[in-house]
């Protein structure tokens, strides 16, 4: 579908910045209600869900439930999250930091965004009956991968987003195949959802808030753009008393996680890279620990990061 009218007929009177595009959508998200059905294409996998989205101002709530594969609902308020599986009657707590669709937007210094990124606006197309503008926000280095967003023309809400790789093809894709703006979702009736746990297993992780230092770790060099955001441990089940760490790093826009555990020789066979849609993988091993390293981003970002770190004691 072309769009209603092409970039050089854009009236000057809508040209933003990429900051202000992006803290645009991101404000959109946190303040809109609405019920929807998104849909997610990465490669040939395809998933879908229903959202529930409220705020009040102070506070926001969502519950998301899938649509495909193996049930699941997903009630989050401001950042505390569970998860229940209905088949397996279990619920697993915790909290989030991130929320919204570009989360760490608000976290990270924005002004260095535009060192990496740069907006470009294409035209105006309507995603599930509602007229949206579309931008592309195009990185400046080979470290990230693009993105062309529809964002709704009088809310800014994000409704369609494509996840760009080499050249612009579209490696992964998340949009609303039909969405209720300003939609009367029920803050109370969500809460009592999320507090009724009656016939599930709760599981709730104990994570240590730290740092990379505390736990013997750095890079030996940054990747540009990114910034560490959060560092967490969490102890292993069976009661081992080895722990886990997960360093997260983000550029504002896509996040990088570091996940370093105790080598297992049973479990840690060989050495891999994996990707779905935008989503990719590698591991290695660092000494006596194994690590993986996941992002939305390129694998070769990946492997800057899985190089770089190095054990200080």
């Amino acid at each position: 579908m072309a769009p209603v009218y092409g970039q050089n007929a854009l009236p000057s009177s809508t040209t933003r910045s990429v900051n202000e595009w992006l803290t645009r959508m991101h404000e959109a998200s946190n303040q809109r209600s609405y019920i929807g059905t998104l849909v997610v294409s990465a490669g040939s996998a395809m998933s879908a869900s229903k959202i529930w989205h409220v705020c009040d101002g102070s506070q926001q709530m969502e519950r998301v439930d899938t649509l495909t594969g193996a049930p699941r609902t997903t009630i989050r308020r401001n950042k505390e999250v569970i998860t229940f599986v209905p088949e397996a009657k279990t619920a697993f707590v915790e909290k989030r930091d991130s929320l919204g669709m570009f989360p760490e937007l608000l976290r990270t210094p924005s002004n260095l965004i535009p060192q990496f990124y740069s907006a470009r606006e294409v035209g105006v197309q309507r995603v599930a009956g509602h007229l949206s503008d579309m931008v592309e926000i195009l990185p400046k280095d080979e470290l990230r991968f693009g993105y062309r967003i529809w964002s709704e023309r009088q809310t800014g809400l994000v409704v369609k987003l494509q996840t760009l790789g080499e050249q612009g093809a579209v490696v992964e894709q998340v949009a609303f195949s039909e969405l209720q703006l300003d939609a009367p979702v029920s803050m109370d009736k969500l809460h009592k959802l999320m507090k009724d746990t009656r016939g599930y297993e709760v599981y709730k992780p104990t994570l240590k808030k730290t740092t990379a230092e505390a736990e013997g770790w750095r890079l030996k060099e940054p990747v540009p753009g990114f910034a560490a955001m959060s560092c967490h441990t969490r102890e292993a089940s069976g009661g081992t008393g080895q722990t886990s760490m997960q360093w997260v790093f983000s550029d504002g826009l896509a996040s990088v996680s570091l996940f370093v555990e105790p080598f297992d020789a049973q479990r840690h066979v060989q050495e891999s890279s994996a990707a779905l849609g935008a989503t990719n993988s590698v591991n290695r091993r660092v000494g006596e620990h194994w690590l993986t390293v996941v992002g939305e981003v390129p694998a070769a970002t990946l492997r800057r990061f899985a190089m770089a770190l190095e054990r200080t004691r």
